[in-house]
C-alpha cells in the first residue's frame, strides 16, 4: 500500500501530465491579459479591454474595510444584481499593478467574489462589473493603510 508521500508524488505527475496535454478542465487554467495587468488607471484597463467608458453604479457593491491594520492582506469583495455580467475586476488604484483579480464567472453563477489583495499605501479601491455588451459599472471606496503590504 503507498504511503501519502507516495500518492502525492504520483497525483502530481499525473496532474502535470494532463495540464501539458491541455487535458486540465477549463476553469482550472489561469488566463493572463497581459495589457490588463499593465494598465495603471481604471480608463486605461477600459481602453485596453476595449470596454466603453466607466460609470459609477449603485448596482456594483465593494466591501473593503475603513481602515485595514495591515496592507500584507486585506479582505475584499466585490458583487452585482447587474444582468449579464461577464467580467468582475478589484483594482487598487496606488498599487504598483493596479489590477488585482480579474475573474469571468460563467453562466448561472452569482457574481459575487471575495479575496485578500495586498495593498501598499492608502488608496482607493474600486470594484468593477463589465456586462456582456461592453458596459462598465464600479463602486468606489478609500482604504486607510496603516502598514503597508506591498514593500512598505
Amino acid at each position: 500500500m503507498p504511503d501519502r508521500r507516495q500518492m502525492l508524488q504520483r497525483s502530481a505527475a499525473v496532474a502535470g501530465l494532463l495540464g501539458g496535454l491541455g487535458l486540465l478542465p477549463e476553469p482550472a487554467q489561469a488566463a493572463w491579459h497581459q495589457a490588463a495587468f499593465e494598465a495603471r488607471s481604471l480608463a486605461e484597463l477600459a481602453r485596453v479591454l476595449g470596454l466603453s467608458a466607466p460609470v459609477e453604479s449603485r448596482e456594483v457593491t465593494l466591501a473593503a474595510p475603513d481602515v485595514a491594520e495591515s496592507g500584507a492582506a486585506v479582505a475584499v469583495g466585490c458583487a452585482t444584481t447587474l444582468a449579464g455580467v461577464k467580467r468582475l475586476m478589484i483594482l487598487v488604484d496606488k498599487n504598483p499593478v493596479p489590477l488585482c483579480v480579474m475573474f469571468e464567472p460563467g453562466e448561472g453563477l452569482v457574481p459575487d467574489i471575495s479575496t485578500r489583495v495586498k495593498m501598499a499605501q492608502s488608496s482607493g479601491v474600486v470594484a468593477v462589473a463589465v456586462t456582456g455588451d461592453g458596459r462598465v459599472h464600479y463602486a468606489h471606496r478609500d482604504v486607510q493603510v496603516t502598514a503597508g503590504g506591498c514593500g512598505g
